[in-house]
């Protein structure tokens, strides 16, 4: 991760300047801006790889930055806040963050955040569309998933179209922590389904990743969902 770029948007000049001291520390190269309306600017000037950006912000609000940012680029962004609601959490994961962190917080704990964002956001499909983990592959080009048995030959998956979007998107950004509701508006954004559904298609997956010796990647979050490691 070194000298990857992180614009830091907070109007507390103190809280910046620790969170600009631990990222600088961790090889990040820092840029910082204290209203809204800089911060649009030094995202289209300075292209930085990640931003934190606070909610309460002079000029522009933290969320009308996230939503200019998000139709001019997919540049990883992590909200902080001091508000610690569901609503305002999911709100946020909705409009296109990242990640969120509420205050106070362990300027540790952010640098430790902002390396997991950059990694998933670097785990990318390759030009042909294919997802791989070890012996699994996805692609969602053909929407088919396969194994490599021991003697190399491919064996393709049966899965039904819930449970193919499901493994595509717990596998695109492995170690993100997906909601039950997350993955239902994701995955099957028309069923009328309640969320707990995800629970059986996650079921019905592992049975069937399993049967082919690839376990113990789906993994359940307590109280928040599921993510693939």
């Amino acid at each position: 991760m070194s000298q990857a770029k992180v614009l830091v948007v907070e109007d507390d000049i103190d809280s910046a300047s620790v969170l600009d001291a631990y990222l600088r520390k961790d090889g990040f190269a820092v840029c910082m801006a204290h209203d809204g309306a800089h911060a649009i600017q030094l995202h289209a000037q300075w292209q930085p790889d990640l931003v934190l950006l606070d909610v309460m912000l002079p000029l522009v609000s933290g969320t009308d930055v996230l939503s200019t940012i998000r139709r001019a680029s997919d540049t990883p962004v992590i909200m902080v806040t001091a508000i610690a609601d569901e609503p305002n959490k999911l709100g946020a994961l909705k409009y296109g963050a990242d990640d969120y962190i509420v205050k106070p917080y362990s300027p540790k704990e952010v640098v430790a955040r902002v390396h997991a964002v950059l990694r998933r956001a670097r785990l990318v499909p390759a030009a042909d569309g294919k997802l791989r983990h070890q012996r699994l592959t996805v692609d969602t080009h053909a929407v088919q998933a396969s194994v490599t048995d021991e003697v190399g030959q491919s064996v393709v998956l049966n899965l039904t179209p819930a449970e193919f979007s499901l493994l595509a998107t717990l596998l695109r950004t492995p170690f993100k922590a997906f909601t039950r509701s997350e993955l239902m508006e994701s995955c099957m954004p028309e069923s009328g389904a309640l969320a707990r559904a995800v629970d059986v298609h996650i079921h019905n997956l592992r049975r069937k990743l399993e049967q082919h010796g690839i376990d113990g990647v789906l993994l359940t979050v307590r109280s928040v969902g599921y993510r693939f490691q």
